[in-house]
C-alpha cells in the first residue's frame, strides 16, 4: 500500500489510479486529479509530508 501524497488516502500500488515518477520515486494517487495536482509543484506535497 502507497500513501497518496495529496490528499492523504491509502492506495494499492495495483489499483492507483494515477502515478508520477519524481526524482526516481514513483508515487501512487487515488484520482487523477491529485496526480495533476502533484505534477504541477511535487515539492510541495513532499515537504508537507515530512
Amino acid at each position: 500500500m502507497a500513501k497518496d501524497p495529496v490528499c492523504g488516502m491509502t492506495v494499492e500500488e495495483s489499483k492507483a489510479a494515477a502515478t508520477s515518477s519524481y526524482k526516481g520515486q514513483t508515487y501512487y494517487f487515488c484520482a487523477k486529479v491529485c496526480k495533476e495536482s502533484f505534477d504541477k509543484d511535487p515539492e510541495k506535497y513532499l515537504t508537507k509530508n515530512r
